[in-house]
């Protein structure tokens, strides 16, 4: 699952990334509304959490143009503001959940993932012979064992089965499942390949496709 923060606040807004990303998101960060719009311009996320009254490009323009331009991504609109008042605004506005300030960082978190829920369905499992994966329960099986998989394992994992043949590249999973923070050169991805492959077993199910990524089963 891939976040965008939108919130004036860099303390505040670095702190929920690294809180977000210790759940396994990737998350981005964008401090005023100019930057947030940018963001979502090329990249493609599930949730955006948005501050409505960022600097720049206002926090209401902003949910107005992702709301204007079809986006895909869920809106999780935070404010100071506690009225139903403003509460209505905000969801007349486009967003599709409000959260006012403070908030608990538990609720924050469940609201992402229910509307990361809502924004693209999961189906109930995703297969491949005797692999499976719950993605909902966040549960890998293969033959019946459940697998010790990292929330990164799982994630490349779900994206690798969600292409159903397709070959993914290692650049589509590094924005998927890691952020812009992370270094388009490193090895990360081939690293977690690696360490995939050996938790599940032979016979070997992920296979490299030279100069396409990797993919599991065939197109």
């Amino acid at each position: 699952m891939r976040v965008l923060i939108a919130e004036d606040d860099e303390y505040l807004a670095n702190t929920v990334a690294a809180g977000l990303r210790r759940e396994g998101m990737a998350v981005d960060v964008a401090l005023d509304g100019d930057a947030a719009l940018e963001h979502a311009a090329v990249n493609r996320y599930d949730v955006v959490v948005l501050d409505r009254d960022l600097p720049g490009t206002h926090g209401d323009d902003v949910c107005r143009a992702l709301a204007a331009g079809r986006s895909d991504s869920r809106v999780l609109m935070l404010t100071a503001a506690r009225s139903v008042q403003d509460r209505v605004e905000g969801l007349d506005l486009g967003a599709d959940d409000y959260l006012p300030k403070p908030f608990h960082f538990a609720e924050l978190t469940a609201r992402i993932r229910a509307l990361a829920r809502r924004a693209a369905a999961p189906p109930a499992s995703l297969d491949h012979g005797d692999l499976s994966l719950d993605p909902a329960r966040r549960v890998a099986l293969r033959a019946g064992r459940r697998l010790p998989l990292t929330r990164k394992e799982l994630a490349v994992l779900e994206c690798l089965l969600a292409a159903d043949g397709r070959p993914v590249p290692a650049e589509e999973l590094l924005e998927r499942v890691w952020d812009e923070e992370a270094d388009p050169f490193t090895k990360t991805v081939k690293t977690t390949i690696g360490r995939l492959r050996a938790k599940l077993g032979d016979p070997p199910v992920i296979q490299t496709v030279r100069d396409s990524g990797y993919r599991i089963g065939e197109p």
